[in-house]
């Protein structure tokens, strides 16, 4: 292992400093430097972001803190994702905020606190560190989501959001202590050699495993832990659904590899069975409980779960008879469908909040009627990433769906894969139910549709990588593939 040079982590304090200058900023500037806050915070993510993605073709692995933080190609990546999608998000809500008097810096430091934690879920190297991460993230949410005091709807959202993670954080520090108490170490890579060395029983082991793929489940909105999803998506405004919904599942699915893949590897064939059940239900209830919503965002809080599903299937693919043959590939295709995942999510919650207006919010199906009269380009938009989210050709989506699907046939699991198809199936209705309406219906909603020139051009640029991915996956793939096979603790 190389010496870990500081330069590594720079982007890292490049956020942290930008969240304290955004924060003065906004402390003593008041209601006049909103719009400073907004560019600070959004400067530093881009910077951040793009000094990530140059970081993660660094094949070393160098580790801080006395072993407490990692950075590898798969962290850097994670956190590049993460961090420009957050840029995204604060793009596409500016319009909305401003309509509804939300924009303010309360929205921008909560929404950069949420992505520091983020960043310290994905390189946390100790059960401490990953869940300090954890509750610095989920913390922040719950205040965004509440932001809007005088909403009730969004007010019940974060109690709902907060109790259930409260409950969910108790399983998640009981599955912890059971581990330290087994292994005498907080540290993955030590917990790794602990559990591999096979000297530890094995009852207190599998029952640690159980309460932290219950957290983890709960962090991914997979059934049975699904609960808060669909109320927390319908109730909060839908710029604070997109801070909730896009970068933080990124991260849950990155934290959810630290604890499973780098720290209890050698337990995979237990862990794996709880991740078969979890999947199966994620597909089965998102898809099909999906077709019977009206509401556009309680209809992605289902997608969201039945992408969940697809992402499980990933993770749950790697070790097959105890051979890690086909480890880097399974996991490669969970990164790869989660980093999907939030690109056409940031698309379609982009198209929601572009057509919602003052004192109007655009989350019916009825709100989508004779969309590509009023604006072909959106309506087009919009197309792609419901093809994509249906994994229809020539949508990156596709790939996406067929990379895990091969995963998990590799893997033995011809029944799941199948499973998987068929609920497929049932989601592609309410997607195309969406496509029909903005194409042949007449449009009930005649208002022009208005929004910032970056804005409206950023969704278009959206909308082309869906379909550039889509008809070039290659060099994404292999570039998930190259850090996963770099981060591996094989």
């Amino acid at each position: 292992m190389p010496n870990a040079p500081l330069n590594a982590l720079l982007p890292d304090a490049i956020l942290m400093a930008g969240t304290v200058v955004a924060w003065l900023n906004d402390t003593f500037t008041g209601p006049s430097g909103r719009r400073t806050t907004y560019f600070i915070a959004l400067l530093t993510a881009l910077v951040a972001g793009i000094w990530f993605a140059v970081i993660a073709f660094d094949p070393h692995v160098y580790y801080y803190f006395t072993r407490m933080y990692v950075v590898d190609a798969f962290a850097s990546a994670m956190k590049a994702v993460v961090t420009l999608g957050y840029a995204v998000s604060i793009v596409y809500s500016r319009k909305y905020l401003e309509d509804r008097d939300m924009f303010r810096g309360e929205f921008f430091l909560l929404g950069m606190f949420s992505l520091l934690g983020q960043i310290v879920m994905i390189s946390g190297n100790n059960f401490l560190t990953l869940y300090l991460g954890l509750e610095l993230m989920s913390l922040s949410l719950y205040a965004v989501i509440a932001l809007r005091r005088d909403a009730t709807q969004s007010n019940e959202a974060a109690m709902k959001y907060y109790v259930l993670g409260a409950l969910a954080s108790g399983f998640l520090l009981y599955g912890i202590s059971m581990l330290y108490g087994a292994t005498g170490s907080l540290d993955l890579g030590e917990v790794f050699k602990a559990v591999a060395s096979g000297h530890i029983n094995d009852i207190v082991l599998l029952f640690g495993v159980v309460f932290i793929v219950a957290g983890v489940a709960f962090k991914m909105g997979a059934v049975p832990f699904h609960m808060w999803v669909p109320d927390v998506y319908q109730g909060a405004p839908t710029a604070m659904t997109l801070l909730t919904g896009g970068g933080p599942k990124v991260a849950a699915f990155a934290w959810a590899v630290r604890f499973l893949v780098m720290g209890l590897l050698p337990l995979a064939v237990d862990w794996q069975e709880m991740l078969i059940i979890l999947a199966a239900l994620s597909m089965i209830v998102g898809n099909i409980t999906g077709i019977v919503q009206r509401n556009v965002k309680r209809m992605l809080a289902y997608s969201a779960i039945s992408n969940m599903g697809f992402v499980l299937l990933g993770l749950l693919a790697g070790i097959v008879d105890n051979k890690a043959t086909g480890a880097a590939s399974a996991y490669s295709s969970a990164m790869f469908y989660s980093i999907i995942y939030l690109i056409t999510t940031l698309g379609a919650f982009g198209v929601v909040m572009l057509l919602a207006r003052r004192d109007f919010e655009a989350e019916t199906l009825d709100d989508f009627k004779g969309l590509n009269q009023r604006s072909p380009v959106f309506a087009f938009v919009m197309m792609l990433m419901m093809f994509s989210l249906a994994g229809i050709p020539p949508t990156v989506g596709f790939y996406a769906k067929l990379a895990v699907l091969e995963a998990t046939m590799n893997a033995g699991l011809t029944w799941l894969a199948v499973l998987a198809v068929i609920t497929s199936l049932f989601g592609a209705f309410y997607y195309l139910r969406i496509v029909k309406l903005m194409y042949f219906d007449a449009p009930q909603d005649t208002a022009p549709i208005e929004g910032h020139a970056f804005n409206r051009a950023l969704l278009t640029v959206n909308g082309v990588a869906v379909l550039v991915l889509g008809i070039i996956p290659g060099p994404l793939m292999s570039l998930c593939l190259q850090a996963v096979s770099h981060t591996l603790p094989l």
